[in-house]
């Protein structure tokens, strides 16, 4: 049901999307013939009906409920079934005395015990204090328990329907209100909170043994589980649910009452007792009698209840009622109060108590299956009309859009065709043209100096000219002097060559990126062609080689030289090592000492490109002399040896277009990968043409998906409570 409810919504939001972008007047028609929304409500109120089903066969226990108004006897029925006294299960003999609902268990192995479960501040504000607020109309609700406390109560209105009831229950608000420092502190406490026999009153009731209104924990508790050992220990699995009398003046209690019944009992017991003096049926016992049966419409109320007339003595508080109980008893129908058994027991009386407990679970034994079967036929039948109403709208669904949207595709691939073209018209020659033309004039450049590379290059040797390291520094001499002090004139004049080769070649170093920008400049030039003859611009709106690495990626695996030919220009780069580190390096072996490095004297280039033999008499103006010669012969060679290179990089680029050219232009095949490649993307290539037909078949695709969602999650089989 849950999966049914999202797959719905999603429908609903999708059918709301579609309806602002279709502007086929017969699509919206049936789209607005379409709506999930009923059967959405009928799936969440269905499954709380299913969840207190689940509830049902989950617990553990049999549970008994004892229901009635106050001042009726059903503590005193409580405790002659479980033999507990009223320091555990209140009761008296002048106002309501239980404050809370309690759940009594049977345990043949324990001693008696309470689990007590509190309020929290905010179930306290939520689900106490807020009811009051609205019912009486007494303004904003607090919203701490802090503006609750500080705050006087305000004023009861005036002209608020009611005098008598609207007063009392005012009153008992009062009661929280003026209280709550006696209580508050429980607010705290961790639940459930494992309590012994003697402490259980002080968080049940309203009062004392001796009917002292003086207890206040009762208004921070939820709810109170007893566990005890009751008279007849084979009784098996019993629980037996105590309701604070009905009449009082709380609000809630009706709705509460109504949820416990609905979730965690399975057998009612009214109890009536009526006056020595007269009584009859009032309308507040049929009141409580429709409140019982509006729990659980799924299984009659009357299936599953006794109406108890408590009888009391002579020596009773109410005196002797026997004749009284015979009337209830002979006019219970009348009132329309059915049940499934009326009788008369004296709830004070263990004997007549067990015998009355000894009834109802025969009567359990013998029909709870039936009944649990009819509770079950209820929801199946309803499940089964639940799958039928989605199922009619369903079929609404599927016929939404036009079922021969394909009807066209003929008729759609020969204009594709004609569009992309051959040789002689439409794109392919477009493109080829394009990029023919983007070649021959690369083509007239190859042999040109790279003016990138050559304003890189001007920029390097004004570097080298401007910092020549210590050549340039304040005081060289001192320099070279302090380290000849330190070291040596063998070590110092190899040392500063060594100083002098490593700025030269760093220098030159920011070439890399004035090459990566000549590349990146004519892959530039050929992705303008694509986007403006070929219109892939809009498939991507990159740039450079990330423009032809989003491409590739796009192009299926299966159209190979396509894809190769988009990955190899999105590759291709031109680099500074690579090119020019190996010319410059040539022009720095004059900065490069070969004795210094071999610890031998005598080779070959030493004896030709030596500028300086130093001996122990060397001074450090002679090593100031030889390295100025040494920087200035490098930057002088290297300079036009770079120079020679000025037009490689475009020579390259030539190369590097030529070749993309030759493997997606002129390769066998070629133009087939190209038209089956591009009519996967011709609603947007040329979205003016195709785009509208291409976004129905879309919208009618994800419409399809989603109603089919719906079907799966409605299979018949889903349905069944059976399986």
């Amino acid at each position: 049901m849950k999966t049914l409810s999202t797959a719905l919504q999603q429908v609903e939001e999708y059918r709301n999307h579609l309806l602002k972008q279709v502007d086929d007047p017969n699509v919206i028609g049936r789209l607005e013939e379409i709506s999930f929304s009923n059967i959405q409500l009928t799936i969440a109120s269905e499954l709380e009906a299913l969840t207190k089903l689940k509830n049902r066969f989950y617990r553990n226990t049999l549970n008994i409920g004892v229901v009635g108004r106050a001042r009726q006897g059903k503590s005193r029925l409580l405790q002659s079934l479980t033999r507990l006294s009223a320091a555990e299960i209140p009761d008296g003999d002048r106002q309501h005395c239980t404050g809370v609902r309690s759940t009594i268990h049977h345990n043949p192995n324990v001693d008696t015990y309470g689990e007590v479960w509190f309020h929290t501040e905010r179930s306290f504000l939520d689900e106490v204090i807020t009811p009051y607020y609205e019912k009486l109309r007494l303004g904003a609700k607090p919203i701490t328990l802090e503006e609750f406390a500080n705050k006087p109560l305000p004023v009861l209105p005036q002209d608020i329907p009611g005098y008598a009831a609207p007063g009392a229950m005012y009153e008992h608000l009062k009661r929280y209100h003026t209280h709550l420092d006696q209580y508050r502190h429980l607010f705290r406490e961790t639940s459930p909170r494992i309590i012994p026999k003697d402490d259980i009153r002080e968080y049940v009731s309203q009062d004392t043994l001796d009917g002292q209104r003086i207890l206040f924990n009762y208004l921070a508790v939820k709810e109170v589980k007893i566990t005890c050992k009751f008279p007849n220990v084979d009784i098996g699995k019993i629980a037996l649910v105590d309701m604070p009398g009905l009449g009082d003046t709380g609000l809630g209690d009706e709705e509460r009452l109504i949820q416990a019944l609905g979730k965690d009992i399975d057998f009612v017991l009214f109890v009536r007792m009526p006056k020595s003096a007269g009584d009859y049926w009032g309308d507040v016992d049929v009141k409580l009698y429709d409140t019982a049966r509006s729990a659980l419409a799924d299984l009659p109320v009357n299936l599953w209840s006794f109406v108890v007339i408590n009888r009391t003595n002579a020596e009773s508080n109410n005196g002797d009622n026997l004749k009284n109980c015979q009337d209830l008893l002979d006019t219970v129908e009348e009132k329309h109060i059915n049940v499934e058994k009326s009788l008369i027991t004296n709830c004070g009386n263990d004997t007549e108590s067990t015998q009355l407990l000894d009834q109802v679970l025969d009567y359990l034994t013998n029909n709870l299956t039936v009944l649990d079967k009819q509770y079950t036929s209820a929801c199946q039948e309803r499940l089964l009309e639940i799958h039928q109403a989605v199922n009619a709208e369903l079929n609404k669904a599927k016929i939404v859009f036009n079922q021969n949207l394909e009807d066209d595709s003929q008729e759609t691939e020969e204009l594709f065709s004609d569009l992309f073209g051959d040789s002689d018209n439409g794109w392919w020659k477009d493109v080829a043209l394009g990029l023919q033309g983007l070649r021959t004039h690369l083509w007239y450049l190859r042999q040109t100096p790279n003016e990138e590379l050559y304003n890189g290059v001007i920029a390097a040797i004004e570097n080298c000219e401007r910092d020549k390291g210590i050549l340039s520094s304040e005081n060289p001499l001192q320099e070279i002097n302090d380290r000849i002090m330190i070291s040596s004139a063998f070590r110092t004049y190899p040392d500063y060559q060594d100083d002098l080769r490593v700025l030269i070649s760093h220098r030159f170093l920011s070439l890399d990126e004035n090459l990566k920008r000549t590349v990146e400049l004519v892959k530039n030039q050929v992705v303008n062609v694509l986007k403006e003859k070929g219109r892939l611009g809009i498939i991507s709106n990159s740039e450079g080689a990330e423009f032809f690495t989003e491409i590739s990626d796009l192009i299926p695996e299966r159209f190979t030289k396509l894809k190769a030919g988009f990955r190899i220009i999105a590759g291709f780069q031109l680099s500074y090592r690579g090119l020019i580190l190996p010319r410059i390096r040539q022009h720095l072996d004059g900065l490069t000492n070969i004795s210094a490095m071999t610890g031998q004297s005598g080779g070959i280039s030493e004896q030709q490109d030596k500028t300086l033999t130093v001996s122990k008499d060397t001074t450090a103006e002679d090593i100031l002399t030889a390295l100025e010669i040494d920087y200035d012969k490098a930057i002088n060679t290297i300079k036009p040896a770079i120079e020679e290179l000025l037009c490689e990089p475009n020579e390259a680029a030539h190369a590097m277009v030529e070749e993309f050219i030759d493997n997606i232009i002129r390769q066998k095949d070629i133009q087939k990968e190209w038209k089956n490649f591009l009519r996967g993307l011709r609603p947007k290539i040329w979205s003016d043409i195709f785009g509208k037909k291409a976004r129905d078949r879309e919208m009618r695709k994800q419409w399809l998906e989603s109603v089919n969602q719906v079907t799966l999650a409605n299979q018949l089989e889903s349905f069944n409570l059976a399986q």
